[in-house]
């Protein structure tokens, strides 16, 4: 199975028909999509003047992109491997549990909730919103867009009272760029679920 930076050359290759090099492109979304597979596609195309379904896409749009998406992950690797290295020294001092912990895997970072609302800017620069929010003491706002209106969606009755087993990564939607705000970046006011707060 070709890796990110396989795909990436084979984006670049100017003997690939554009068809291939799309394909390539979008297969490098398998490997890292900040906001999710198809709104990760959805922001490139838009920011690129990339119609989505278009196999015969200008190749200068298709590199720009990619390079696009290469800073983005650039950031987020940067981000993990500091991550990693703070775990290391943590083990060392005694702390076995994190407070949080990444899923990984290429799964969106930045999820958006809707593929059709996404933050504005490039995604390196969202992305590296992101990582300063968790760098920092946590919030009550979003840390991509600093909007205050947070939103927690429908909770699944089979779910009902049964945060503490929801994934630490799952958050409310902000109200304003649309993503699912990490429960790292926020504050614990903004992270008790309103049901959780019913049940109580």
């Amino acid at each position: 199975m070709a890796g990110f930076r396989s795909l990436a050359y084979q984006v670049r290759d100017a003997r690939n028909d554009r068809a291939l090099r799309r394909h390539s492109l979008r297969r490098c979304l398998e490997r890292f999509a900040p906001y999710g597979h198809r709104a990760t596609w959805w922001h490139l195309c838009d920011r690129h003047g990339i119609a989505p379904e278009d196999r015969g896409a200008d190749p200068l749009r298709l590199v720009a992109a990619l390079e696009e998406l290469e800073e983005a992950r650039a950031v987020w690797l940067e981000y993990e491997r500091q991550f990693a290295a703070r775990r290391r020294r943590e083990k060392h001092d005694g702390v076995r549990r994190p407070e949080w912990a990444w899923g990984g895997n290429g799964d969106a970072v930045v999820r958006c909730a809707d593929p059709w609302v996404r933050p504005e800017g490039t995604l390196g620069e969202v992305l590296r919103r992101l990582v300063t929010a968790l760098e920092s003491e946590p919030g009550t706002s979003c840390p991509v867009c600093g909007e205050e209106e947070l939103r927690w969606p429908a909770v699944p009755a089979a779910r009902h009272g049964d945060w503490a087993g929801a994934w630490s990564w799952d958050g409310p939607v902000c109200g304003g760029c649309g993503i699912v705000v990490p429960r790292p970046a926020l504050a614990y006011a903004a992270v008790v679920h309103p049901a959780s707060a019913d049940a109580a």
